[in-house]
């Protein structure tokens, strides 16, 4: 599985495009700015909100591949130009790119991702894996077991066989956002319990979820405690996780729902 970045920069080593961003925004808009499409000559890569706007970006684009001295930057009034009901205004910026241009793309691209630590390699994990192929967020898939990973993985995943997985804990990226579900209670424990240390002396990592219901919380609270753990650094962890008051307990729901928890965090990466 392709990611968009991965998508955009395999298409350009093969063929020129234009590049559309969002430059700035005002009003109500449809995409915020640093949202981005490609336009190559027999299709686009991404997208900057849809509708007559992307309609009208994608022919200028096209416009810019015959003649480079085309605009290079245009704000359209999305109500009395395009007929559009935001009623906000956009600018875009039009770059034309190529092959030589993809190591700068792939450093300019990637520097809005955020790093995310998974543990374990249940169906749960899989679904999630799925869903953040698709965000930008750079995923540290973590097992304890020998081969829970599926052969394909999506450019932004990368796995790591630990034992004892908490060990894995002291090398997480600065800033990573945790989630917890592996096919143990007790490597679930562990694993929570390195990250409190982690946050004891670095405190950088801004989310901690562990995966279960309220009744698990509560027992992992008293054997934390019995840890040596107090209320300040409970209160890092969030469990159970997911949207609250979802009660289908499908892989593949449950993922989008504990991905749109994350997206709702402050600071979440990208447009």
């Amino acid at each position: 599985m392709q990611s968009l970045i991965t998508l955009f920069l395999d298409r350009l080593a093969l063929s020129p495009a234009i590049w559309v961003r969002v430059l700035a925004t005002r009003g109500s808009v449809p995409r915020d700015a640093g949202a981005w499409m490609a336009v190559f000559a027999d299709g686009t890569v991404g997208t900057i909100g849809g509708g007559r706007l992307e309609l009208d970006a994608i022919a200028q684009a096209h416009v810019l591949h015959a003649d480079l001295s085309a605009p290079r930057e245009q704000s359209y009034a999305l109500g009395p130009s395009l007929g559009q009901c935001c009623g906000g205004q956009v600018t875009l910026g039009f770059e034309a790119v190529g092959a030589q241009d993809i190591a700068r793309l792939r450093q300019q691209l990637q520097a809005s991702h955020q790093p995310l630590a998974l543990f374990g390699g249940g169906h749960v994990g899989h679904a999630l894996v799925q869903v953040f192929a698709h965000l930008p967020l750079d995923v540290h898939w973590i097992d304890s077991r020998d081969a829970p990973f599926p052969e394909v993985l999506a450019a932004n995943v990368r796995c790591e066989h630990s034992q004892p997985v908490q060990g894995a804990v002291a090398s997480l990226a600065p800033g990573s956002r945790v989630l917890i579900m592996s096919f143990s209670h007790a490597e679930d424990l562990d694993i929570v319990a390195a990250c409190l240390l982690r946050q004891r002396a670095r405190a950088d990592l801004p989310f901690i979820g562990l995966i279960g219901s309220k009744t698990k919380w509560a027992t992992f609270r008293q054997r934390l405690e019995a840890r040596g753990f107090g209320a300040d650094d409970l209160a890092q962890v969030t469990s159970p996780i997911g949207l609250p008051g979802l009660r289908d307990k499908r892989p593949e729901v449950i993922a989008v729902s504990v991905a749109a928890q994350l997206m709702a965090l402050p600071h979440w990466p990208g447009p």
